[in-house]
């Protein structure tokens, strides 16, 4: 079984929090598989309730008088035995019933049980409920299986993942072996990516035509949640935008074009489609900034943008089956959109708010973040000219940026010119803030 990196925070919040716990993220990342497996590993005594599956418990919350009446009534539907100051109350597929979330805070304050919410689409069905009680909800959000997650499915010892992250730290090359197989792996996340039940079949049946067969079940899962909770003609809309992504990523610039939505579409209409496609997890924003300085959200542009799918192994099997091939294979083929969409998502994976940087007199930065403190400009290039970045060059020449490192992810080995630091786009697993990996096991610590 695959561990996760947020079952520490969700151990953490077991043995630590008394706030009720709600995860959310994009449907099959694996948030139920995920809570049930650290409950039992925990050996935690809890009651599940589904909400979709469990209709007459839908009905007890959404009519019950008290707490003393939600309790009871649960009782009589659940498998197990309520024990208070002992059972753990787990609610699944919480979007049917989106205002539990204001209901919680009177369940905490009773504290007769812990309670933890999981459901998707939650950013969309949520984001109105002016009422969260952010002082009795702890949130986290889980994302496609990370890289550095992924690894878990190869025979690599705790010694090749302290070579690696030395190397990271150290700015020094990675041994070629080392280097040559942790490419491969990359390129084969590429074309598999991090959905939990694609990453299984891979494991199970290593053919690439079953993976593509789970990613297309997954996508018309999201489709058909465009249908369930939106009206037809935003329904339509909602797929247009997202079917456009892999085609806008392949364009030079990567922008994405509204008036290929809908000629003469008006901006706010087409940015409301957007921002439920973000909201529900199924696509990552990414921000043009007016300048690479501090704070970077107050330079945000919201009318430019970039929008990347939520993992990149359904990306490539949107783009089709040579394209996989030629991806693993590493024939010559035009990898830029993948390669910004693996980077992307893994920065969001830890943390951090994506912006990139478009100049008429400067150039274009593929990302720019705010890392330590600092801006730091990042490039991602997928073929042999990695070392060509002429708005990159630009930029840090330009003194009221005072930007004093960058990093280029590619393909090649680790080296260090000047302010620039190239690093094959496999170590994106290492960027961390503050080097705390933001509540994520280190790698060493997974057993390979």
């Amino acid at each position: 079984m695959l561990k996760r990196r947020i079952e520490g925070e969700i151990v953490h919040w077991l043995e630590e929090s008394r706030k009720a716990l709600i995860v959310s993220g994009a449907r099959q990342v694996g948030k139920t598989f995920t809570i049930r497996a650290v409950l039992n590993e925990r050996k935690a005594d809890f009651a599940e309730f589904n909400l979709i599956r469990d209709r007459q418990v839908l009905e007890v919350l959404r009519q019950f008088s008290t707490v003393d009446d939600l309790i009871l009534k649960l009782s009589l539907f659940s498998p197990k035995k309520l024990i208070p100051h002992k059972t753990v109350i787990f609610f699944d597929e919480i979007q049917e019933f989106p205002e539990i979330v204001t209901v919680v805070k009177f369940l905490v304050e009773d504290g007769r049980f812990r309670y933890v919410l999981s459901g998707s689409l939650l950013g969309v069905e949520i984001r109105n409920i002016r009422s969260a009680p952010v002082g009795s909800l702890q949130s986290l959000t889980m994302y496609p299986l990370d890289l550095g997650e992924f690894l878990q499915l190869f025979n690599l010892s705790p010694e090749v993942a302290e070579h690696l992250r030395d190397c990271y730290e150290q700015k020094r090359p990675v041994d070629p072996s080392v280097h040559e197989r942790m490419d491969e792996i990359f390129h084969l996340y590429l074309i598999i990516g991090g959905m939990p039940a694609a990453v299984e079949t891979y494991r199970r049946t290593n053919n690439i035509d079953d993976v593509m067969a789970e990613h297309r079940a997954i996508i018309e899962q999201y489709k058909q949640d465009f249908t369930k909770y939106e009206a037809e003609d935003r329904r339509l809309f909602l797929t247009r935008i997202y079917d456009l992504i892999p085609s806008e990523l392949n364009e030079k610039n990567k922008r994405f074009n509204i008036s290929d939505v809908q000629k003469a579409a008006r901006f706010d209409r087409v940015r409301e489609g957007f921002l439920w496609l973000t909201a529900a997890g199924v696509a990552l924003p990414c921000y043009n900034v007016t300048a690479p300085a501090l704070p970077l959200a107050l330079n945000e542009k919201a009318s430019l943008f970039k929008l990347f799918l939520s993992d990149v192994g359904m990306l490539t099997s949107l783009y089709g089956r040579a394209v996989k091939l030629q991806i693993v294979t590493r024939q010559a083929v035009n990898k830029g959109a993948v390669f910004e969409n693996v980077i992307a998502q893994e920065l969001t994976a830890h943390g951090y708010p994506i912006y990139y940087y478009a100049s008429k007199k400067w150039g274009e930065l593929d990302f720019v973040l705010e890392h330590d403190g600092k801006v730091l400009p990042i490039e991602v290039k997928s073929g042999k000219d990695y070392t060509r970045h002429s708005a990159l060059n630009n930029v840090l020449q330009v003194r009221d940026y005072e930007l004093s490192q960058a990093v280029v992810f590619s393909s090649a080995n680790v080296e260090t010119k000047g302010k620039i630091t190239y690093y094959p786009a496999y170590m994106v697993m290492f960027l961390q803030e503050g080097g705390k990996e933001s509540g994520v096991l280190p790698l060493s610590r997974f057993s390979f």
